[in-house]
């Protein structure tokens, strides 16, 4: 089997230094990064850029159509069965709002869900992760995945960026 990407990890002693290694590696074009913390940072967050999800609009899609599907289902079963009560109109919304509310969560939970597992990128085969239980102590650490030509490079801008030490695996 042949070795076509690289992972490159550092490991570092001090955030300061992580944040600045995860600017200077986007800075010099990569995007394929994994950062290992001991605690949740939101100054790694930020250095990171991570786009926001998109699974939002797979709830917004899902609770929509299902408000859609509460409102047909019953408006045209009312106007299909009708039962007429004294003066009030065949199709009267308040009753319908219960049905209505339920369809909508149901449907926008399941969207959410098949959302979730789309966009969990499960599906992949995402190269095995090296993993250092230092990083759940007290290190961080920044993982870069990059072409052979470029393992050079990413040494060097993790050394520069204060690493204790830098590893390899090959993808």
């Amino acid at each position: 089997m042949m070795i076509k990407e690289q992972g490159v990890f550092g490991v570092f002693s001090y955030i300061d230094s992580t944040v600045q290694a995860i600017k200077r590696l986007r800075e010099a074009g990569y995007k394929n990064m994994r950062v290992f913390s001991p605690f949740p940072n939101h100054e790694i967050e930020e250095a990171m850029e991570n786009r926001e999800s998109i699974v939002r609009f797979f709830t917004l899609s899902g609770a929509t159509l299902g408000a859609l599907c509460g409102l047909t289902l019953t408006i045209l079963t009312t106007l299909d069965w009708s039962i007429r009560v004294s003066a009030k109109p065949v199709v009267s919304l308040p009753p319908y709002m219960i049905f209505v509310f339920e369809l909508t969560v149901l449907i926008g939970s399941l969207a959410t869900l098949l959302g979730l597992l789309i966009n969990s990128r499960l599906r992949r085969n995402v190269p095995r992760q090296i993993y250092d239980p230092r990083f759940s102590e007290d290190k961080f650490g920044v993982g870069v995945f990059c072409k052979i030509e470029d393992i050079k490079k990413v040494e060097e801008i993790l050394k520069l960026s204060g690493a204790d030490e830098v590893q390899f695996e090959g993808i």
